[in-house]
């Protein structure tokens, strides 16, 4: 990954449990920031206020520490930054980059017809783009949230992929950076947190690469820093989607409650990586003389059942 890493974050979304896709990439963020005597800041991104479940917040510090990942600053919940979100928000209203939208998800995928990314819903048609920001006055009794007004910002330089090139335009259109319910989108509230934080580099799976031009444009319109981003593939299941319940349990904390020493489990993963050539016992520290980007393999990791077996996991259903 191109570049001296100075700060780069852990941040897990406390919706569920963290599993073995989880660890993969946090400890590829660790063992590069740890090489590179970076800070680590852990975020817990708890504004998807709905989703958030007590007591995956109390088992995220659990789950990391067992895994022998810290951490330098933290942790700090996006819950407790709500002011700073609404800063932003606030200019892009100004800037009229934002205008209220008070179509539900049905009257959008009623009026797209285009074919969408995938885990992408369909491109915004545009209803209320011809909204002002201080139209929102009149929209008193009636839910709206807040969208960007989405444009190209071209190709960026990933630090695991290369050059890539994707038009938010094209991929959900004009996206929301405030919610109806009045809280912050993910998109927005990432961009002011990872700035606000001095953060310089952002590794996460590859799920999220369409976040980044929407982000990019975000960084450009509050006049924020930039981090440089490196998407590496997501852990998937036999059936080739990406790691979920129907996969059978493979949360860490089913590792525990079978007495997987977590040796053992950050050993799949560090040959997963191609730090070592055959499955067995190692600890993250001890992964710091054998971290390398280059050895990632560019295709997603392939769970299965035979795979964990050589840990002596027995994957329930």
């Amino acid at each position: 990954m191109a570049g001296s890493m100075t700060v780069t974050r852990l941040a897990p979304s406390p919706t569920g449990a963290q599993h073995l896709g989880n660890a993969r990439t946090f400890l590829i963020t660790w063992l590069a920031a740890r090489t590179q005597n970076s800070t680590i800041i852990l975020r817990i991104e708890d504004i998807d206020s709905p989703r958030v479940k007590p007591e995956s917040v109390t088992s995220l510090a659990v789950d990391l520490e067992w895994l022998g990942l810290d951490w330098d600053v933290g942790p700090i919940r996006q819950t407790e930054r709500l002011a700073r979100y609404q800063d932003a928000l606030a200019q892009l209203q100004q800037q009229e980059r934002v205008y209220p939208c008070t179509c539900s998800r049905s009257d959008i995928a009623h009026a797209a017809s285009a074919p969408h990314w995938e885990h992408e819903g369909p491109v915004y048609p545009g209803n209320c783009a011809n909204r002002r920001a201080s139209d929102a006055a009149s929209l008193t009794g009636r839910p709206f949230a807040w969208r960007f007004r989405a444009s190209d910002p071209g190709p960026f330089c990933d630090g695991f992929m290369g050059q890539v090139h994707l038009n938010p335009c094209e991929i959900g259109g004009d996206f929301v950076v405030w919610k109806s319910a009045d809280t912050p989108a993910y998109q927005l509230a990432v961009v002011v947190d990872d700035a606000e934080m001095g953060v310089t580099h952002v590794i996460r799976g590859d799920d999220l690469l369409p976040s980044t031009p929407r982000q990019i444009l975000l960084y450009q319109a509050l006049v924020l820093p930039q981090p440089q981003f490196a998407h590496v593939p997501l852990v998937i299941g036999a059936d080739g989607r990406r790691l979920a319940k129907r996969h059978g349990d493979t949360r860490l904390s089913a590792f525990r409650e079978q007495g997987i020493a977590a040796e053992r489990v950050v050993g799949l993963l560090a040959w997963s990586c191609g730090w070592i050539d055959r499955i067995e016992p190692i600890s993250a520290r001890d992964l710091l003389r054998l971290f390398q980007w280059a050895t990632i393999p560019k295709q997603p990791f392939v769970v299965s059942p035979d795979v964990l077996a050589a840990i002596g996991f027995r994957l329930n259903s």
